[in-house]
């Protein structure tokens, strides 16, 4: 372990010293499932934090820096139901055709339940925000690349 992480106290205690997780300046929108999730979070924390001993002091460290984090996050959270339509908005789950003719469907969420590789998209990421408001139909360019909306639901 790097001494940089490593704070002496008096009686050379060491303990584990780590920064707080950074918080989004962005507003917190959330999907009601994500709302779920920092619930189950929270909660799982808790437990995990109840289960812990005074003497481990870096495990302790990380779930508190942790529970600040999510009770952050779950303070600040702001629920979006998805309203009806055709146009892409916060919670539309979209599949876009690329240039190069592969399909790919996302949803759009909040930014803590982003997970590109399970088919979520942040909505402040570029490719959210260039889609927001489109259709099915229209044409966007992200990064230089073009991308076509397929289906919007």
């Amino acid at each position: 372990m790097s001494i940089a992480f490593v704070r002496e106290k008096e009686g050379g205690e060491a303990f584990e010293d780590l920064p707080d997780r950074p918080v989004s300046p962005h507003p917190n929108f959330v999907t009601p499932e994500g709302l779920a999730l920092i619930d189950a979070e929270l909660d799982r924390l808790h437990a995990e934090h109840a289960g812990l001993s005074p003497d481990d002091k870096a495990d302790m460290a990380r779930v508190n820096r942790d529970l600040r984090y999510w009770t952050a996050r779950r303070n600040s959270a702001q629920v979006v139901e998805q309203p009806p339509g055709d146009t892409i908005h916060f919670g539309s789950t979209v599949a876009i055709a690329r240039e190069d003719g592969t399909e790919q469907t996302f949803r759009i969420v909040g930014e803590d339940e982003a997970d590109p590789a399970r088919g979520t998209l942040s909505y402040v990421a570029p490719l959210a925000r260039a889609l927001t408001g489109k259709q099915a139909g229209d044409a966007v360019t992200v990064a230089g690349h073009e991308v076509e909306i397929v289906s919007v639901r």
